[in-house]
This record gives structure tokens, C-alpha cells and sequence, in this order.
């Protein structure tokens, strides 16, 4: 059957001219590993990481506005050592409502997108 299958890629907004920024965070703070980008995307400016088997594209638009609403959800691990590291970094997280089996928080990119970090919860029996 016809369908979608699985996700490839998110692609995320970013201000021209913030590579330096962009890697910084995602990179730097967030541990995401820089994948180059195919030679004649280049010249857009951006940056693209890799994110387990899919990607997460930072494309450059020119009257770039934060997504305040919309947000990718990562998985993480040790969500309260990248807490402590955001906010070492001068990211301030935030709250919102629970989400049943997971430990969660917000944070703005450089940018101001925002962000959903999230660990499942286990239990020890």
C-alpha cells in the first residue's frame, strides 16, 4: 500500500549568517554530529546534523521567525546532565504540563525555536 514510511529528515529555521551559533549549540551542547551537506546545497548557508538514522536540517530563510508553537521532540539521555549543561550555557529551560512515562523540559535554540527535550521514565521494581 501507497503510504509514508518513515521520517527522513526535520528541518528547523534559522537566520543567515549563525552556522558558528548553530553548531555551538546543537553540537556543542546537544552532542549532535555535523553531517556535510550535498555540495550544491551548500551556498544556502545552514548546517545539517545527524540525529540517530534521520537528520535534523537548520536551512537559512531570510525573514526568519522563531517557531514558538511547533517544536521537534528529542529523546535523550541523562536529561538532567543536559539540563545542568543548558543552563551552565546560559539556555534557560522550562516547564510544561507532564507527559505520563517521560521526564521532560523545554528550551529556545539560539534562535528562539523551541525545543522538547524528553527521557522515558523507568521504574526499578
Amino acid at each position: 500500500m501507497a503510504g509514508v514510511v518513515a521520517l527522513d529528515h526535520l528541518q528547523l529555521a534559522m537566520p543567515r549568517g549563525r552556522e558558528a551559533e548553530a553548531r555551538a549549540f546543537y553540537a556543542g551542547i546537544l552532542g549532535l554530529n555535523e553531517i556535510m551537506k550535498p555540495a550544491n546545497l551548500v551556498g544556502r548557508g545552514g548546517v545539517w546534523f545527524a540525529l540517530g538514522a534521520q537528520q535534523l536540517h537548520l536551512g537559512v530563510e531570510g525573514e526568519f521567525r522563531p517557531a514558538k508553537k511547533a517544536h521537534p521532540a528529542f529523546l535523550v539521555h541523562d536529561i538532567r546532565g543536559l539540563r545542568a549543561r543548558l543552563e551552565q550555557h546560559g539556555y534557560a529551560p522550562y516547564e510544561d504540563e507532564p507527559l505520563t512515562g517521560y521526564d521532560r523540559f523545554y528550551v529556545a535554540d539560539p534562535f528562539g525555536n523551541r525545543l522538547e527535550l524528553m527521557e522515558p521514565v523507568t521504574r526499578s521494581k
